[in-house]
């Protein structure tokens, strides 16, 4: 998910040294102390990136009480900033930097550069990053302002529920923003698909509908300030300015969407907008960090389909299951009662209950293969009800930098038969432990990173850390021993991610409809993945990353042995690897060199 997972971009453009001809001549520019200059201004400039990092505090407690805006002077702001960051690392002699220094430079340069290509490329969608529009069913602070208020601002005093509520506030005026982009976008014919408009507004709608008394964001700060103590009548004031800032916010970006709708096509490719081609690309090489065109991406998802689908179909056999395709055979699976947790809340917080467990389990066994280990929490939470309709399956959110607030794996349960029992080791591994948790809060946790590559993120290098987890849990640390289910959920999800690189590219570049990219995934999983196939519409190239960063990390890893031979250390092998923290595939690569490890 990309809420976590790609560099925050957002803040005022660098400060830049003035030399005039009588000053004494420059320093030469020091790497650290640039880097530490642009997570500076970076931080300062996105008050809601100071709060997810737990630095919205001391010096930058005034950012506490300010959401990021949404402007074009914000946009112009953060590409001022692009280029001056980049300004400052190019004036750099990169050849006289060795080791990690190089690696820490190259990732940055590669990730501002693919930004800043986003920003003088495309004037609409997102600042910088492959999402091309304001609002759909995945995007808008409407999908993620309300849980950022209630997980990430922490009430602890009056001062932050004083902050809070001008948070409130801010989130009208940030709902108003972000209405006033979508119409000069869709006047530039940049229209999101028909049903990602509908499914936003019955997302929309059912937040403004909801009475401030159940609302999310004023039940929040009225709990959490009569758990603290906090004087004053917080319900009254939040639900004054809900009901009269939020909730006409809501009803203005409502109007606007329901004026685009007739407008929008049922084209689910962003072939469909004007420069989407250009965007495609810039979307699969973000989605990748790697500059493999969409023709190839979509032959390797072919081939590994095949040959997933293959494995699968002999273990499906060992358990005498042997009528029909694979597919069907895993549908007749999703709806084996057996396999279904009760849809109810009692139901599903035993599902939580016992994903905790599992997490348990694992994290026991990983000092037989890694050497370093995160110190930071993990929870299993629900992803809010309010946005579970549009949401994926799970995703992660990191632990603040303090490590006060635990890492949280999200999973989806607005209906528990979306989620059957064999499905959900593989997801547990894959968002948490030693998935998204496990390399995320070692990137955060190293005091060797800069600070700024502390917070990087690389779709590719990320979400194929996850994917190899996966198989690194049931290959190496035989979490299936006993769980032949469990290993066909496994082998689900990697065919699963298989057949994104077939479906991304094929409506994205060969121009399949949405119905022919469902067709597809039910034949190969048993499941026409609808909300998935509409998040890959707004999302283009997104969901490349996951196997294609697998197949990366095996790679290497293959690599690795063939050169090492008996002394490959599986430890040391994952150790450099996160050690690194996020960066593009290439520069992962040139890690392992340098470590003399391939």
């Amino acid at each position: 998910m990309i809420n976590r997972r790609h560099l925050l971009v957002g803040g005022s453009a660098l400060t830049a040294v003035a030399v005039t001809a009588c000053a004494k001549p420059a320093p030469k520019p020091d790497l650290n102390a640039t880097f530490q200059s642009i997570y500076d201004e970076l931080v300062d400039n996105s008050p809601m990136l100071a709060t997810t990092l737990g630095l919205d505090k001391d010096k930058r407690a005034g950012l506490k009480a300010k959401l990021d805006p949404s402007t074009p002077a914000e946009r112009a702001r953060q590409q001022a900033f692009i280029e001056k960051a980049l300004a400052s690392l190019k004036a750099i002699d990169r050849e006289k930097l060795t080791g990690m220094d190089r690696i820490n430079y190259d990732t940055v340069v590669w990730d501002y550069s693919q930004s800043l290509n986003g920003f003088k490329s495309f004037d609409f969608g997102s600042f910088g990053y492959p999402a091309p529009y304001v609002l759909s069913q995945l995007s808008g602070a409407y999908q993620s302002v309300p849980d950022f208020l209630d997980s990430q601002h922490s009430i602890e005093t009056k001062a932050d529920a004083d902050a809070y509520l001008s948070r409130l506030t801010g989130y009208a005026v940030l709902l108003d923003q972000e209405t006033e982009r979508f119409k000069a976008d869709v006047a530039k014919g940049v229209i999101p698909p028909d049903f990602a408009l509908q499914k936003a507004l019955t997302q929309l709608k059912g937040q403004r509908n909801t009475k401030a008394a159940d609302s999310v964001l004023v039940a929040s700060i009225t709990r959490r300030t009569k758990e603290k103590a906090i004087a004053g009548d917080w319900n009254a004031t939040a639900t004054k300015t809900y009901e009269g800032e939020v909730v006409p916010a809501l009803d203005r970006q409502i109007a606007a969407i329901e004026a685009a709708l007739p407008k929008a096509t049922h084209d689910a490719g962003i072939w469909h907008i004007p420069g989407g081609e250009a965007y495609y690309t810039f979307g699969a090489r973000g989605g990748t960090s790697t500059d493999m065109t969409p023709d190839a991406i979509h032959q390797i998802g072919l081939d590994k389909v095949k040959e997933i689908s293959a494995e699968m179909d002999a273990i499906m056999k060992a358990q005498g299951m042997t009528k029909g395709t694979t597919g069907e055979r895993l549908a007749a699976m999703a709806k084996d009662p057996k396999f279904i947790y009760p849809n109810t809340d009692a139901g599903k917080d035993k599902l939580l209950a016992d994903l905790n467990k599992q997490i348990d389990v694992v994290f026991a066994k990983l000092p037989q293969f890694f050497g370093t280990l995160p110190t930071s929490k993990v929870t299993v939470k629900r992803v809010p009800k309010a946005t579970e309709l549009g949401a994926p399956g799970g995703y992660y959110q990191s632990a603040s930098l303090d490590g006060k607030r635990p890492g949280a794996y999200y999973i989806n349960l607005r209906n528990t038969a979306e989620v059957p029992s064999w499905t959900l080791p593989t997801l547990t591994y894959h968002e948490a432990i030693p998935g998204h948790h496990m390399q995320i809060s070692i990137q955060q946790e190293n005091k060797n990173l800069p600070e700024l590559r502390k917070i990087s993120g690389f779709n590719a290098y990320i979400e194929g850390w996850a994917l190899y987890s996966e198989q690194l849990a049931g290959t190496d640390m035989d979490m299936y021993a006993t769980d032949p289910f469990g290993e066909i959920g496994y082998l689900h999800d990697a065919l699963f991610r298989a057949c994104r690189l077939v479906v991304d590219t094929g409506m994205h570049h060969k121009k399949w409809s949405r119905e022919q990219a469902m067709d597809y995934m039910n034949t190969y999983l048993g499941d026409s993945n609808e909300t998935e196939i509409e998040r890959y519409a707004v999302w283009p190239g997104q969901a490349l990353g996951y196997m294609i960063g697998k197949i990366k990390w095996l790679e290497l890893r293959e690599k690795s042995k063939a050169k090492l031979g008996a002394a490959f250390d599986i430890k040391k092998f994952h150790d450099t690897g996160l050690l690194a923290g996020a960066v593009p595939l290439a520069v992962l690569e040139q890690v392992y060199t340098d470590a003399g490890q391939i």
